[in-house]
């Protein structure tokens, strides 16, 4: 048989053939997302044309605001809806969940309800659309508790440790899809020629050591002092405890930070904070923390709240927040020591002028 291209539905025919008691219609499930995806991709990459062909406004400071606005939105609502169509007629699900729902929506009575739950976020990050920025596409499937039964809001409630497949989608320079099953994570690229994803990124594996974090230094006046240590000690370089020089990177957009961590390794840091109003973290666990959590892992890397994995939290409602901190083993690893040792009384002191009430990260 002729290796050739490798494309997403062959991926999934094999990947069906090497569990005989299998259905196919995970298969299909996966196939319906990744059709959402490309109709997604195909009006993320319009852009400003999406909301306004032929009626641009005068480009004034209040018009070019609201235009941006009303094209976020608009978009925002194209990507859940083509979520949600293609996914919830094929007897895939027994129930949906978009986020910014408040509950979930469960699927035709007609044909039978599925066995699986969908949670998506349709649009991440979407603001960045304004600057003409990476923005991407998330979600999580879970086994329903009760297949055949009226689904419940309990029933997606279930911590990471019992995702079925999770994965993102990246709308870039080209459009991507990354995901896994739990055996590993493999990647797929848009070969907008023939309109079908190809595998180019097969069983990513993230480097356990790295020099390099993502972190939002403009709010470092909010971090708890392990962050604000582990930040301090990578900015310090060779002259400092590392005894390395560190890059620093924030690209503000969760799904793309994610895609260059499975690529080349690295740390990114959404950590706990002081800032009000008041929050046990500022990522969705259930939207977008788990199914980053369950792709990083299975690249071989790690993702904590600072002080637990963040596969093994459970979720109190479809809106719970975490911090998320993932990427290189290593230096996970090392961020939730330094959680440990600031809860246990054992951190030292800070003398970096970086921290200082004038310093570079303090504000003015």
């Amino acid at each position: 048989m002729s290796e050739g291209r490798k494309t997403l539905t062959r991926y999934t025919i094999e990947a069906q053939q090497r569990h005989p008691q299998a259905s196919g219609i995970f298969s299909s499930l996966l196939n319906a997302v990744a059709t959402a995806v490309k109709i997604i991709s195909n009006h993320v990459n319009k852009g400003a044309l999406v909301g306004s062909l032929g009626s641009f406004e005068a480009v004034g400071s209040g018009a070019a605001i609201n235009l941006s606005g009303r094209v976020v939105q608009k978009l925002d609502a194209i990507a859940n809806e083509a979520m949600q169509r293609e996914c919830e007629w094929g007897g895939h699900l027994a129930a949906l969940a978009p986020e910014g729902l408040d509950g979930f929506i469960p699927t035709p009575d007609e044909p039978p309800r599925g066995k699986y739950l969908l949670l998506f976020d349709a649009l991440d990050c979407s603001n960045n659309i304004d600057v003409n920025l990476t923005v991407g596409s998330l979600f999580s499937v879970l086994h329903a508790p009760n297949p055949g039964a009226e689904p419940q809001l309990s029933d997606f409630l279930q911590p990471g440790t019992e995702q079925v497949c999770a994965g993102f989608a990246l709308y870039g320079p080209s459009t991507m899809l990354v995901l896994t099953t739990g055996e590993g994570v493999d990647g797929f690229t848009l070969d907008r020629d023939i309109g079908a994803f190809i595998l180019t990124h097969p069983q990513m594996k993230i480097p356990a050591h790295t020099s390099e974090f993502a972190i939002n230094a403009s709010k470092s006046r909010f971090w708890e002092p392990p962050v604000k240590r582990y930040v301090e000690e990578c900015l310090a370089g060779q002259t400092g405890p590392r005894g390395e020089d560190f890059n620093m990177r924030w690209i503000a957009s969760l799904v793309a930070e994610t895609f260059r961590v499975l690529t080349r390794g690295g740390v990114i840091m959404y950590p706990e904070d002081t800032m009000q109003p008041p929050s046990p973290g500022r990522i969705s666990l259930m939207y977008e923390a788990n199914p980053i959590a369950f792709l990083i892992e299975q690249a071989g890397g790690a993702a904590t709240n600072g002080r637990q994995r963040i596969l093994e939290l459970t979720p109190r409602s479809l809106q719970s927040r975490t911090p998320l901190i993932f990427g290189s083993r290593e230096e996970v690893r090392r961020i939730v020591q330094y959680h440990h040792e600031s809860d246990q009384g054992l951190d030292r002191e800070y003398t970096s002028p970086l921290f200082n009430s004038r310093g570079l990260f303090s504000a003015f």
